[in-house]
């Protein structure tokens, strides 16, 4: 599989990501600042890093990698936020630069200042130098 960021920005996103030779794809839902332990963080930077955890953590279910995302987008609470959400995706992503859409919006719950949802793709071959347990033509589906 190949990736080819289109326009990159030096602050973790590109214009478009062209991602050849894909055989697989992994949409994942709008991820919230929740921790495991059902509590949401206090403070913007704080929430933020915890639903990029959230995200990278069903992505890595997925015996996927943060590299692996081609697609994000950021629902924010507030525009307030850009810039903190910006330095802290480049923290979380370093110098991956996938397509991203950053929407100011309301969140379902008012306690969220922001939700995180992405897309992530890979090949087969990828997944099996992982961990080995994929397999090319295994057709079993995989538990997320």
């Amino acid at each position: 599989m190949a990736i080819h960021e289109i326009d990159r920005d030096p602050r973790s996103y590109a214009q478009g990501a062209l991602v050849e030779h894909v055989d697989q794809v992994l949409f994942v839902s709008g991820q919230v600042p929740i921790g495991a332990d059902g509590t949401v963080p206090e403070g913007f930077a704080a929430q933020c890093r915890q639903a990029w955890a959230n995200l990278i953590s069903v992505v890595e279910k997925a015996g996927m990698t943060q590299n692996d995302l081609v697609k994000v987008t950021v629902f924010l609470s507030d525009r307030r936020y850009r810039e903190e959400n910006a330095r802290i995706r480049h923290e979380v992503l370093g110098g991956h630069s996938p397509a991203l859409t950053i929407i100011i919006t309301g969140i379902y719950d008012e306690e969220w200042l922001l939700e995180i949802e992405g897309v992530a793709a890979t090949s087969r071959e990828h997944l099996s130098d992982q961990d080995g347990s994929l397999t090319e033509g295994a057709g079993s589906s995989m538990d997320l």
